[in-house]
């Protein structure tokens, strides 16, 4: 896609979506254009502000996993950053939400995740990657088992 209609369509139009996923909890904006689409809530690692982006995700097994594309910018995208600081974080696909944790995904993981990702993606995150110098990463997001409450430890007894 042309980097000047990226910027006068894409980023407004991908702004008025993640806000109608959010102000519906999840009723309008599960997927866009038929792709799947989350959104990611992570703390601010310097700001400790809470950060939300919606992003395209594929199924990995039990594992959703996202791409920290930016467009192919130079840099990674802030949520990224959020994410190694505190892999810990909330998802939202639908008006479902559950906690996950992120992890940078390595070699043929990495490759088969990608893979499927850019095809569902139509190609445009090898576009992307054609830009910028730095490996854009796969993220895959592991749901956290809810521990059962005879599970608890009592500290002090």
């Amino acid at each position: 896609m042309n980097r000047l209609i990226e910027r006068l369509v894409g980023v407004p139009l991908l702004t008025l979506h993640q806000w109608l996923y959010e102000s519906t909890d999840g009723r309008i904006g599960a997927s866009i254009a038929g792709r799947d689409m989350l959104l990611l809530r992570t703390v601010g690692r310097h700001t400790g502000i809470a950060r939300t982006a919606a992003l395209l995700f594929v199924r990995d097994g039990s594992n959703y996993a996202v791409i920290a594309s930016k467009g192919g910018a130079p840099a990674h995208p802030g949520w990224y950053h959020n994410l190694t600081a505190n892999p810990e974080v909330e998802i939202q696909i639908g008006r479902d939400r559950l906690r996950v944790r992120a992890r940078t995904a390595e070699g043929e993981e990495r490759a088969r995740i990608w893979a499927t990702a850019d095809a569902v993606n139509q190609g445009t995150y090898a576009e992307y990657q054609s830009r910028t110098d730095r490996q854009i990463p796969v993220v895959v997001l592991e749901p956290i088992e809810a521990r059962r409450a005879d599970e608890n430890v009592r500290i002090g007894s």
